[in-house]
């Protein structure tokens, strides 16, 4: 594998920007990659080389002409099979739509074509994005590059694995209840779920339109500060995005953890963390301690609580979505989507409004309680170690509910409330599978967690390692 993709995506986008690297070159290496290792993990869908190359050399002619078309000049990237481009493929993990052409270009993918970045193609994803194993069994089921007998985690499933297998230096995913964060956690990425309307989601296939959220996963807290920066910012097309600017989320992501106060949560938790996880997160604190962060122990309010609205308002606006494609194709989707999907079709409207209305005076009581008190949240991503394939294939059957429940335990508050949230890599197990930490912030604050992720990063090095097979 090329040396080229070892680079970070910060790195790689230095070296195009110089002309130290050309466009072509790391296009032609990511292509090769994913062709290769991409495909051996089950991660790719679909690659467009001739578009893809043809765009990298006109980028080449324009750096030689002095001319830089963005903070992304040349970087090539791959996104979740879910992200639309106008005359393209965009199937989104399910062969119901197989063969479907996008009319329209996704917002995000359109801001990363203005900043410079070259869209390789598509990458595998669980059904629909509902399932958090990475289960997909029309697709194939994506492996984890540090283990290909283990999940991915999902529904970002395919990015992940080809974000951390080296074969591309980052990518779009989306998360309606920890498809970011989770697939980061379990790849040893780093994954940033932001507030919920940052950034825009017109054109990228809808789950739940109260949950949905797009953010970047990438070797580094800079890389997704970097992607960030691209994609986020009002759009007409999608009336729920923030009038808020973003601003620089990279400018002060270099000025440490001193005086930040981090808090991390013992109660109130609805899974308690594996034994090996927990001593992993104690470390995590000890790091930040000796960084000269403020560490003590946040209460929180209780998750289940919160979990439970969020899978009331996930699986009704899942089962309204899909209402007639149930009833005309039921027999087509994985019955792994249909164990998610279905309760939603028996809920009444009484719950289904009920979790919307408790949405605003939950946040303010979120807000109030644990960021009156501290600046980061911190918590395991995911409180139990990462499961074999084999052990998550059980079909539909509860213990698939079960395990997929615990395993986004952590993580759907964060969507019900519309907190930004990020994963980054805290370590290994005794299995040498990463462990992700994650860290929430009060709305808007995604600048301030990317700035925590880097010291953290920086300080353990535990994004440098590489899984096997990797550049």
């Amino acid at each position: 594998m090329s040396p080229l993709l070892d680079l970070s995506l910060a790195e790689l986008a230095a070296r195009l920007r110089t002309g130290e690297v050309t466009a072509r070159a790391a296009t032609e290496a990511a292509l090769a990659a994913l062709e290769g290792r991409g495909r051996e993990l089950v991660a790719v869908a679909r690659l467009w080389p001739e578009q893809a190359l043809a765009r990298a050399e006109a980028l080449d002619r324009a750096r030689a002409e002095g001319r830089l078309a963005g903070p992304l000049h040349g970087v090539p990237l791959a996104h979740k099979d879910m992200f639309d481009r106008e005359g393209e493929l965009s199937e989104w993990g399910t062969e119901i739509h197989r063969g479907r052409v996008a009319e329209r270009t996704a917002t995000v993918i359109a801001r990363l074509d203005a900043a410079g970045a070259i869209d390789l193609g598509r990458l595998n994803m669980v059904e629909f994005a509902l399932g958090i194993t990475g289960h997909n069994r029309h697709t194939g089921h994506p492996r984890n590059p540090w283990d290909p007998s283990r999940v991915t985690g999902g529904s970002t499933s395919g990015g992940a694995a080809a974000v951390a297998a080296r074969t591309v230096p980052g990518t779009l995913g989306s998360d309606t209840g920890g498809s970011i964060r989770v697939p980061a956690s379990l790849c040893g990425i780093v994954g940033i779920k932001p507030t919920f309307g940052r950034v825009s989601r017109h054109g990228a296939m809808p789950l739940s339109f109260s949950l949905d959220h797009v953010g970047p996963l990438a070797r580094t807290a800079r890389d997704c500060a970097l992607l960030l920066e691209a994609i986020a910012g009002p759009d007409p097309l999608d009336r729920a995005t923030s009038l808020r600017p973003a601003g620089s989320l990279a400018a002060s992501i270099d000025a440490g953890v001193k005086g930040l106060r981090i808090g991390f949560a013992r109660d109130g938790l609805e899974v308690e963390p594996e034994a090996e996880i927990a001593a992993l997160e104690r470390e995590a604190m000890a790091v930040f301690r000796a960084l000269g962060a403020r560490v003590h122990e946040q209460p929180i309010p209780a998750m289940a609580p919160l979990n439970a609205l969020r899978r009331i308002v996930l699986t009704v606006e899942c089962a309204a979505l899909h209402r007639e494609l149930v009833r005309t194709r039921r027999a087509d989707y994985n019955p792994e989507t249909l164990a998610r999907m279905m309760p939603g079709f028996a809920l009444g409207a009484v719950d289904y409004l009920r979790a919307l209305q408790l949405r605003t005076p939950l946040l303010e009581r979120f807000v109030a309680e644990v960021f009156g008190a501290c600046d980061v949240l911190a918590l395991p991503t995911c409180p139990v170690r990462t499961p074999t394939l084999a052990e998550t294939e059980t079909g539909a059957d509860a213990r698939f509910v079960a395990i997929s429940n615990a395993m986004s335990s952590a993580i759907g508050f964060a969507n019900y409330l519309g907190l930004p949230a990020l994963s980054v890599p805290m370590g290994f197990d005794s299995r040498g599978m990463p462990v992700g930490l994650q860290l929430v912030g009060r709305p808007f604050a995604e600048a301030l967690l990317l700035r925590a992720a880097h010291a953290f990063e920086t300080q353990t090095g535990w994004t440098s390692r590489r899984p096997p097979g990797a550049a």
